[in-house]
């Protein structure tokens, strides 16, 4: 059986990831592969209730570290139970973030630093994306996008937060040039699409020149 091909969406928020990733699901769908869409933190029970704690908005007491190692935990089990078993089985893992989020909101945003990586290593187990694609677009404009009534707690921090994490993910970006592929998200839908669907070509030939 062919491994599975492990793709991760990354970016500010208000980036557009949610309509991007449909495109791909669809995209590769009628390519015939079998596609598993999931998210983090979540995509798995455990990690859901986990995602409910970090995202209150009435946990605004929760200490920087606290957030990281619950991101962590969240990521341990949705690497155990649904990632590695579908790279497995041949499918197409679509991951809505994965460990660059941590990377970019705590090691930067919250000026945790390596310690966020460390704590990673663990988690993620060896699983890393084949391609990261990193939807770049100016945290002011992304975070105008949002709506103050539907902002979770890390949504609600102020714009010297956001900026921090943008920068971490440039960061990113500069450090993992083989992984990382940053996309100009500012333009319109259909322009980001196409660059998208080209990026993904180019994984498809190589993973299946590497099979």
């Amino acid at each position: 059986m062919k491994q599975g091909i492990f793709i991760s969406i990354e970016g500010p928020d208000g980036s557009g990831k949610s309509t991007q990733i449909s495109f791909i699901k669809e995209y590769l769908e009628n390519k015939n592969f079998e596609v598993i869409l999931t998210r983090e933190p979540g995509g798995t029970l455990i990690g859901e209730k986990i995602r409910s704690i970090i995202l209150d908005v009435n946990h605004k007491q929760m200490s920087n570290m606290t957030e990281a190692l619950l991101y962590a935990a969240s990521r341990a089990q949705h690497v155990e139970e649904v990632i590695k078993p579908a790279l497995e089985q041949g499918k197409v893992v679509i991951c809505d973030r994965f460990v660059d989020s941590s990377i970019a909101y705590q090691g930067y945003g919250r000026k945790l630093g390596e310690s966020v990586e460390i704590i990673n290593s663990y988690a993620i187990a060896g699983c890393m994306p084949v391609l990261t694609l990193l939807l770049k677009l100016d945290p002011q404009i992304g975070t105008s996008r949002i709506n103050d009534c539907v902002k979770d707690r890390l949504e609600q921090e102020k714009l010297q937060f956001h900026q921090d994490v943008y920068e971490g993910y440039l960061e990113i970006e500069r450090r993992y040039k083989g992984r990382v592929v940053g996309i100009d998200a500012s333009r319109n839908i259909e322009d980001i699409r196409k660059d998208i669907q080209r990026q993904i070509d180019l994984v498809l030939e190589k993973c299946n020149n590497v099979i």
